[in-house]
C-alpha cells in the first residue's frame, strides 16, 4: 500500500512540475504585442496563463467556438479583433466561458487561472485590469496560432444581407418582363423571398 501511495505521489508531482509545450510565436511578434499599442478600429485581446502550477497540463482556448490552440505555463494568446461581444472558452477538466464586450482602441486582458481538479487541473477565466494583465503578459511568451482577428467576428455583428435573394428577385423580374410568369406568380414568389430576409 505504501508503494502504491509513493507511485501515485510521484505521478502527481510530475503532473504538477512537468511542462507542457506549445508552439511559440517569433520573438519579434512577442515583443511587438508587449508594447500594448492599440489601433483605433480594433480591440486588442490578451489571454494569458502566467502560473507554473499545473504546467504539465495544456489547456485549450477558443473564441466564439473557434479553437486558437493550447496554453502552457507562462504563455499567452494575442489577437486584434473588431469591437463587439466575444465568448472566450477554456477547456481542461472543465469547460468555462467568459463573455466579453470589447470596444475599439482598448486592450483587454483575460487571465486563465489554473486550479487543482479531481483528476487533472481545472481552469477559470477572469477579466483583469490593465496593470494586472500587462504584468501577466510580460512574464509570458506568445503562442503561435493560425487564427487571426480576420477569422473571428463578434457575436453581435450585423448579419450581411443575402445577395442570392437579391439575385433571385432580379431573375423573377426578368421572368415577369419576358412573360414567362404572371404578375400574381411574381408577387407570390417575391413575398416568399422577402420572408427569408
Amino acid at each position: 500500500m505504501k508503494r502504491l501511495a509513493a507511485i501515485f505521489s510521484s505521478i502527481l508531482i510530475l503532473l504538477l512540475v512537468g511542462c507542457a509545450s506549445v508552439p511559440l510565436a517569433p520573438m519579434d511578434r512577442d515583443l511587438k504585442a508587449k508594447a500594448f499599442l492599440t489601433t483605433p478600429d480594433k480591440a486588442s485581446l490578451y489571454i494569458y496563463r502566467n502560473e507554473s502550477f499545473g504546467s504539465a497540463i495544456p489547456m485549450t482556448v477558443a473564441i466564439n467556438g473557434k479553437t486558437l490552440g493550447q496554453t502552457a505555463a507562462k504563455t499567452y494568446f494575442y489577437l486584434t479583433l473588431p469591437p463587439g461581444q466575444y465568448n472566450v472558452e477554456s477547456h481542461a477538466e472543465n469547460l468555462i466561458n467568459l463573455l466579453l464586450t470589447m470596444e475599439s482602441g482598448k486592450n483587454y486582458f483575460v487571465w486563465q487561472e489554473v486550479k487543482m481538479g479531481m483528476n487533472i487541473a481545472r481552469c477559470f477565466l477572469q477579466q483583469v485590469d490593465d496593470t494586472t494583465g500587462r504584468a501577466g503578459v510580460m512574464e509570458s511568451e506568445m503562442i503561435a496560432t493560425s487564427v487571426s482577428g480576420n477569422d473571428l467576428m463578434p457575436l453581435d455583428a450585423p448579419i450581411a444581407k443575402n445577395d442570392s435573394i437579391s439575385k433571385k428577385l432580379r431573375e423573377l423580374r426578368d421572368l415577369r418582363k419576358d412573360g414567362i410568369i404572371t404578375e400574381d406568380d411574381f408577387q407570390q414568389k417575391k413575398q416568399q423571398l422577402l420572408e427569408k430576409l
